[in-house]
């Protein structure tokens, strides 16, 4: 699958992978903060923004779309930032194509399985009516029975495309069914640890990189960094952008 593609600056290509329920889009801190240094191949993963759908959702699936568009675009390697969901697609192509993964960065995520329940967010997001006319605070009101955190709410509302016939752009069905998949961590068969260079970012402040989580982090990127952005949460390139920025050019070009 060919993915659709943000493209800014010039340099080295560096792919950026959004996480779920994200897009190519919520990256542009990130994007304009390496485009001076980089040409930076923001991605929507499928099922997301702008990309086609589908019904397989394993990582190895969503590690071969983005190879088939690096291929597309005529990069054959390049650096590989990833968040969350694209956290684990870019690790997921480091260990099974690791010759197109020149350094690896992993934003907030480990290559363990999570135990987060997002099923109540997908079957909300399906219940709301998608009628002509429909406002963003009407559709608002409807999460806020399930989806407490009104920048959350924001969040997933940025995929619900208003008009004359509202529709939502990511795949909530196939989002939906492969859940357990996006959850887990399924390793293929015979895997290598991946040899190149590797930082793991994670927020100061999110649960979802345990300092239990070295050990596998290791096993299977045994040339891996381990940082922490203080006081960040999960989504530390959002809370705090210019870190994230500075903790990867330093990576990706010092």
């Amino acid at each position: 699958m060919i993915l659709n593609s943000l493209i800014s600056g010039d340099g080295p290509p560096l792919v950026l992978l959004h996480g779920l329920f994200g897009a190519a889009k919520n990256l542009g801190a990130i994007a304009r903060g390496l485009a001076g240094q980089a040409r930076v191949i923001a991605m929507d993963l499928r099922n997301h923004g702008d990309s086609p759908h589908g019904a397989a959702m394993d990582f190895e699936t969503m590690a071969a779309d983005v190879a088939e568009t690096c291929a597309a675009l005529g990069v054959s390697s390049a650096l590989v930032a990833g968040h969350s969901l694209g956290g684990k697609t870019a690790m997921m192509l480091a260990l099974t194509r690791p010759e197109m993964v020149e350094r690896l960065a992993v934003l907030d995520i480990a290559p363990i399985a999570y135990d987060h329940d997002y099923d109540d967010y997908v079957k909300a997001m399906q219940a709301i009516p998608l009628h002509p006319g429909l406002t963003r605070s009407e559709a608002d009101a409807a999460l806020a029975g399930v989806v407490s955190a009104a920048p959350m709410r924001a969040f997933l509302l940025n995929n619900l495309s208003l008009g004359d016939t509202p529709r939502w752009r990511v795949g909530l069905e196939e989002i939906g069914a492969a859940m357990p998949q996006l959850l887990a961590w399924d390793e293929p068969v015979g895997v290598v640890p991946y040899g190149g260079p590797a930082l793991f970012l994670r927020g100061g402040a999110s649960d979802y990189v345990p300092d239990s989580a070295a050990g596998e982090i290791r096993r299977l990127f045994p040339r891996a960094r381990l940082e922490t952005v203080d006081g960040a949460g999960h989504w530390l390139h959002a809370e705090k952008p210019q870190q994230v920025v500075d903790g990867l050019r330093e990576f990706f070009f010092a």
